[in-house]
């Protein structure tokens, strides 16, 4: 910037020689000077005074928008900000279809030490292991007395023993609150529920995750805070699962057997109202799964689901059901049985000697493996396949279970004719128990396929047809009969029309090499009532043996059947079905098979 002279040369000596006063041209330029400086700050002033007035209303304003934004929501305590990701403990509660408890949360207390605020670390270690039995003094003493500033004791403990700790009086015992999962009902269900467990820790809160059963499958829906705290309602029966359970039990007890499954489900929905699995076990305490040995035979293990076994004569009415859709033969359709039926190597025998010929109804009422083998014959092997996958009998079982789809069928790679005669009376593929109450379902309930679910449905769409009604309606004729005359007469319960089919499948061998002589899986699948059947229910033994005659027994109909009879006895009245007359049977004795 060039600032004018105050007494600029030119001007100066102008003046002089016209004899005016040079100081007249100073003073003047002083004050031209002067106002222009003056003029700058003023404009510079009212600048910052803009900015300033401007900077006043954004201020103002958005301490004016805060506080209509909190004016306008809902009141909320504040919480502190701490560092990490928060752990939400809260985990919905599970339900039965009529709104009782299964599982739920228990508020608790976890207990850990701050060894360098302990005043007596000896002392209290050794009080500890009065109170908690499973810890040990000398190695809490050790821990007390070492480095660690952080030591937990126990996750979860109960009001009594918190109190017995604060009676020690050490200040760096300390307990931290925390929420558990709880199944107030202990061993009823467990298989379907599974357990939970803690994932993350902090001395605030603990993180509930599920283990196994519907607690894992659904884990993430149960941890969800956008649910608002809504149970998950399952389709059990509490009352109805509990009488399963009992029987099962006791069924198991009275039969010498080494495990039991059971599976009761509606027949149209597919909604399961009883699944039993014994051995089992507390999900309150759930043990840790096996490391060696027979998984089966470890009480986490699931027979009804997980159980992937031959299911003998079961399969039959599968065989007679197909020949009678195709119109191969019809109920009154006779059919060779004389034995042995000889396919190359194989000698294919039945329990008894049925003569040379049996009509198509009386192969299932007598359950006659030569009978079938002779209308599998009739079918072929590819339209055999076709139709037992339509029945889902080779596909991993769709229930919500996170074990279920571990559990897929057994079939063979090939499938020679000697495979579809044997498969035919269930040998030679494997199933689980589930997978036989769904096709049994889809068989009597007008022929439409069924899906199994754990969760209460309003409404079900039918699914795909595999049999037309009229088939259907067969079907349950023959079940019927076979409960009536046949192989399963100790599964009539009077008033309820009991149908349904019986199977012994001699056990293989775990290390291959052909099957035991000694041991077997009996099973009784059933429907009632058979006039217009509401419910499916399958019984399955893991050796049993019946000896309250002079010889052992181990077929279906003197071990799996009256299980389920007892089973359907006690349940039917608690599902609502009422009894109904029905004509009385002549006295008699009826031989019983397989």
């Amino acid at each position: 910037m060039i600032r004018t002279p105050l007494r600029p040369l030119a001007r100066i000596l102008s003046a002089r020689a016209k004899g005016e006063n040079p100081d007249v041209i100073e003073r003047e330029n002083i004050r031209i000077r002067h106002e222009a400086m003056r003029d700058s700050a003023r404009v510079r002033a009212e600048g910052r005074l803009l900015v300033l007035g401007l900077a006043f209303i954004v201020g103002f304003g958005a301490v004016g928008f805060r506080m209509g934004v909190l004016a306008s929501t809902d009141p909320a305590e504040p919480a502190t900000a701490g560092a990490g990701t928060a752990i939400i403990a809260q985990r919905a509660d599970i339900t039965d279809r009529q709104g009782r408890i299964l599982a739920t949360n228990l508020v608790t207390h976890s207990l850990y030490a701050q060894p360098q605020q302990m005043v007596d670390p000896a002392g209290s270690a050794r009080k500890l292991a009065q109170i908690f039995p499973d810890l040990d003094a000398e190695r809490l003493a050790r821990d007390f007395a070492g480095t660690r500033k952080f030591l937990w004791l126990k996750k979860k403990i109960s009001p009594e023993q918190m109190q017995l700790v604060h009676e020690i009086g050490d200040p760096g015992l300390l307990f931290g609150p925390r929420e558990m999962r709880l199944y107030p009902n202990g061993a009823i269900a467990a298989h379907v529920l599974g357990g939970a467990s803690f994932g993350r820790e902090g001395v605030s809160s603990a993180e509930v995750v599920g283990t196994a059963g519907v607690e894992k499958t659904f884990d993430r829906w149960l941890r969800d805070p956008a649910n608002g705290g809504a149970p998950l309602q399952l389709s059990l029966d509490l009352t109805i699962q509990s009488t399963v359970e009992d029987v099962l039990a006791g069924g198991m007890k009275l039969m010498n057997a080494k495990g039991a499954a059971a599976i009761l489900m509606d027949a149209r929905t597919g909604e399961i109202v009883a699944l039993a699995s014994l051995p089992d076990f507390d999900p309150n305490t759930r043990p840790a799964p096996a490391t060696k040995g027979d998984p089966s035979d470890n009480p986490l293990f699931n027979r009804a689901v997980q159980g992937v076994y031959e299911l003998g004569s079961t399969f039959k009415i599968f065989a007679v059901g197909q020949a009678l859709d195709l119109g191969l033969v019809t109920p009154e359709t006779m059919v060779e049985t004389k034995g042995p039926m000889v396919w190359g190597k194989f000698r294919i025998r039945d329990f008894h000697n049925y003569g040379p010929q049996l009509s198509v109804t009386d192969v299932i009422v007598k359950s006659s493996n030569i009978g079938t083998a002779h209308v599998a014959q009739m079918i072929g092997g590819t339209r055999q396949q076709e139709f037992l996958g339509k029945l889902g009998l080779f596909d991993p079982t769709p229930v919500e279970l996170v074990e279920a789809p571990g559990a897929k069928p057994l079939k063979p790679a090939k499938w020679p004719e000697i495979t579809t005669l044997t498969v035919s009376y269930g040998h030679g593929v494997a199933a689980s128990p589930l997978h036989l109450a769904a096709a049994y379902a889809t068989m009597v309930n007008g022929g439409t396929r069924v899906a199994p679910t754990l969760l209460k449905r309003t409404e079900v769409e039918p699914g795909p047809r595999v049999i037309s009604e009229a088939t259907s309606a067969i079907i349950r004729d023959l079940l019927r009969q076979v409960v009536v005359r046949g192989t399963a007469t100790f599964g009539n319960v009077p008033g309820y029309e009991v149908g349904g089919k019986t199977g012994t499948a001699d056990k293989p061998k775990p290390t291959g090499g052909g099957y035991y002589k000694d041991k077997v899986v009996a099973t009784f699948a059933a429907a009632f009532p058979m006039s217009d059947p509401k419910y499916v229910l399958v019984v399955s033994l893991d050796e049993p043996v019946e000896t309250s005659g002079t010889e052992p027994r181990r077929t279906a109909g003197w071990t799996a059947v009256p299980v389920g009879a007892e089973i359907i006895r006690r349940a039917a009245p608690l599902l609502g079905l009422r009894p109904a007359l029905e004509p009385v049977a002549e006295a008699g004795v009826i031989r019983v098979s397989n």
